[in-house]
Formats: C-alpha cells, sequence, structure tokens
C-alpha cells in the first residue's frame, strides 16, 4: 500500500520524508509517517494535533511517528492511543526499522555513530533537490534540544555524497543544496581524516569537480564562525557555487551570545560577511535572528536590529524566543511577552525593508534564473523571479521590476 508522509519543521524533515517513503515502501498497512520536530514546544503541540485529526479522518490507518519530537518527548507521543508505534531518528531511514515489529520506544540517538545517506534523486513537487551530508550537532546552544533529538555531529562519506549528488544530475537535476543539522561540523567525525583538512569546502571542491554537469550547487544555513579556509576560498573561485548564505546568527549582543553559549562575536559575524563579499560581491546573506532572548534588554535588541545593516543582511528568519523545557535558557529571567512580539516584530519590519533595497537593486541587473512551479524562479542569489518557464530550465533574463516581494523578469 501507499505511504503517506507528514513533516513538520525543517528542511532535512522534508527530505527525508521522501527517504522514509521509499524505506518503508511495502508495508502491509495504509501507513502514515508523522515525521515531528521539537525545536518548540509548540511545534509539539502542533504534531499531536494533527496525529489526534489524522486518527479520526481515517480511522483505518496505522500511524507511526518519528523525527526530534519522538526522540525528545518519546513518554508524550508513546501515551497517546492514536499511535501505532515509534521509530528512532536515527533509525528511521533504514527499511529495517520498518519491518520491525511495532515499538513505543526509541533507541538512544546518542549511540548513533553513522548517518544514512540518502539515495533519492528528487523531491516531489521541487525543483531543487536537497541532500543531506550531515546530521546531529556537538554544540549545545542554550536554548536548543536539537541535539539530543538528532544526537551526535556524524557525517556522510565524500564518495558516498558525490555519487548522490551524480545520481540526481543523471536524472535531469540541475540544482542541489547541500543540508545538515549542522552543516559546518561536516568531517569532523572523521577522526584522523582531519589531518588531510576534510572539511565542508573539501567537499564542495569534491562535487564540483566529481560531477561536471551540475549546474548549481547551494548550500543550507551555515555557522559562519565555523566556515572552514577552503569553503571560503570556495566562494571566491567556483561560480557554480552559488552566491548566496543563510547564516545562524541569533543575534547581535556579545552578551547575548555569550548566554546563548554561541561559537561567535558580534565582530566575526560582521567580518564574515564583509570578507566573503569582497572576494564574491554578488553574495546575498540572509540570517536567522531571535528576538527576545532572555536577560535580552532594550539596548541589547538595538544591537542585534543593527546587524542588518552591518551584515548587510537581505532575506531574515525572525523568531520570537519561545521557551524550551529542559533547556538552561528557560530557567533565565524571561523577557515579557509583549516586548518579544514587539522586537520580533522590529525585526521583520528591518528585513521587509532590507529585501526592497535589495529587490530595487536588482532592476536592469541580468541573472540566469531556474525557473520552479507556479510562474516563479530563483536568481543565483537566491532571490524569487516571476517568470513563465518550464520547471527545472535555467534562463537568463533581465530583471524589469518588482512587486515588492520578488523580481520580475522582462
Amino acid at each position: 500500500m501507499a505511504v503517506e508522509t507528514l513533516s513538520f519543521g525543517c528542511r532535512l524533515n522534508t527530505v527525508e520524508a521522501e527517504v522514509m517513503r521509499a524505506a518503508a515502501a511495502g508495508h502491509p498497512d495504509d501507513l502514515v509517517i508523522v515525521n515531528t520536530c521539537a525545536v518548540t514546544e509548540a511545534a509539539g503541540r502542533e504534531a499531536r494535533k494533527a496525529i489526534r485529526r489524522l486518527h479520526r479522518e481515517r480511522p483505518g490507518a496505522t500511524i507511526a511517528v518519528t523525527g526530534c519530537g519522538a526522540q525528545v518527548e518519546t513518554a508524550a507521543y508513546a501515551a497517546m492511543p492514536e499511535v501505532a508505534r515509534l521509530v528512532g531518528n536515527a533509525e528511521k531511514l533504514e527499511p529495517a526499522a520498518w519491518a520491525a515489529p511495532p515499538a513505543r520506544s526509541v533507541p538512544d540517538v546518542m549511540a548513533a555513530r553513522a548517518v544514512s545517506p540518502t539515495r533519492i534523486t528528487g523531491m516531489a513537487g521541487h525543483t531543487r533537490a536537497f541532500v543531506p551530508v550531515q546530521n546531529g550537532c556537538d554544540h549545545r546552544c542554550t536554548f536548543c534540544v536539537i541535539p539530543f533529538g538528532r544526537g551526535n555531529s556524524r557525517s556522510v562519506p565524500v564518495a558516498e555524497v558525490v555519487a548522490q549528488v551524480a545520481r540526481i544530475v543523471e536524472a535531469g537535476g540541475r540544482e542541489v543544496v547541500l543540508t545538515g543539522v549542522d552543516l559546518t561540523a561536516y568531517g569532523r567525525d572523521f577522526g584522523d581524516d582531519l589531518a588531510d583538512g576534510l572539511a565542508l569546502g573539501t567537499l564542495v571542491r569534491a562535487i564540483l569537480a566529481g560531477v561536471p554537469d551540475l549546474a548549481r550547487l547551494r548550500l543550507s544555513s551555515i555557522d559562519s564562525v565555523e566556515a572552514d579556509p577552503e569553503l571560503v576560498r570556495a566562494f571566491a573561485e567556483e561560480a557554480r557555487l552559488m552566491p548566496h548564505l543563510h547564516l545562524s546568527l541569533q543575534a547581535g549582543d556579545d552578551l547575548v551570545l555569550k548566554r546563548m553559549k554561541r561559537r561567535h562575536r558580534r565582530a566575526d559575524a560582521i567580518h564574515f560577511c564583509a570578507e566573503i563579499r569582497r572576494l564574491r560581491p554578488d553574495t546575498v546573506f540572509g540570517a536567522d535572528l531571535i528576538a527576545g532572548f532572555p536577560t535580552e534588554t532594550e539596548a541589547q535588541f538595538a544591537r542585534s536590529l543593527d546587524l542588518v545593516a552591518e551584515c548587510g543582511l537581505t532575506h531574515l528568519h525572525v523568531f520570537p524566543y519561545s521557551a524550551r523545557p529542559g533547556t538552561p535558557a528557560a530557567r533565565m529571567p524571561p523577557v515579557a511577552p509583549e516586548a518579544i512580539r514587539a522586537r520580533a516584530a522590529r525585526l521583520r519590519e528591518a528585513g521587509a525593508a532590507a529585501l526592497l533595497r535589495h529587490l530595487d537593486g536588482e532592476v536592469g541587473r541580468t541573472h540566469r534564473v531556474l525557473a520552479e512551479r507556479g510562474g516563479t524562479g530563483r536568481t543565483e542569489g537566491f532571490t524569487p523571479v516571476r517568470l513563465a518557464a518550464e520547471p527545472g530550465t535555467l534562463h537568463t533574463v533581465t530583471i524589469a521590476g518588482h512587486d515588492g516581494r520578488a523580481l520580475i523578469a522582462a
């Protein structure tokens, strides 16, 4: 029978849903796999609400739950009568996990020492293909539970990644996005191989050299302070590595960053953006920023707000701080909810103004655009463009104007 998936949370979950569909193929039941998220407490509530709704709407279906929520909040999901089985986050991509007898517990994800490579050639409904190359995280940011849902950092071997990208291109793929939980940690778990400089930059070079027909390579979110020198050089030298970076910045004040247990400081972020822009002037930056982290004062928030201009950010993902039970940050003195909402709104306004300036500056320029579904596409810098073209095709277009949200091709 057909296997259906319902995913919450990050892009990695969405990619893994495609893999699980194949891994669980042939399951004798009408199987619905719910791939949960644990990044906020609200994410768990949303997933459990969806599970109850699924059970009402499809009373004959077998509901299996996996993902970070199942790993972090195992007892909550195991107690739900609607849930027929739980599958561990480290095992969910393997056919054996779906052939095994149903369980209401999950293995310890911290015991995982390897990550399963994906072998799909694309994602339904998506023009670009996402390739997970790393999973887990060795850091312990004070607001985050994801390491306890994903385990320690594990990397897919270079040869496996190159082979996967080659399969995608052979199937007609034009653009690949490398993704992971902590992408710039790639390769560190290979031990002695690090002496040979194996890191994300090495992987990027290997892909571009090993798959010459790949038109465009992108990176998902990275931790800028962990970007290795080879990766920085690749941005300067590899035209097929797209000039767009989304940075995990989170805040712009050093004391707040310290309380978050981040690895960088404000000056590091500003310097990184300036250096990449010097090497590749057309680079477009996005960033994650948290508004209202515990103890954040108005003056400290203002430094995050100023970071939008100082780093030259264009695309913002703004997160109003939400306490995650069990994290150190949840025990810190909170910011008033109304202040959190107001600060998030101000960050979004700054992001909207930055995007508008960027769109204004693109008018009259020429770009290579990868067409997507729905009459849109993306420039090299990931800016959306409205154009009528066959999805998956590349076009050189001149930008005639914009509508405040996307560019318009002539």
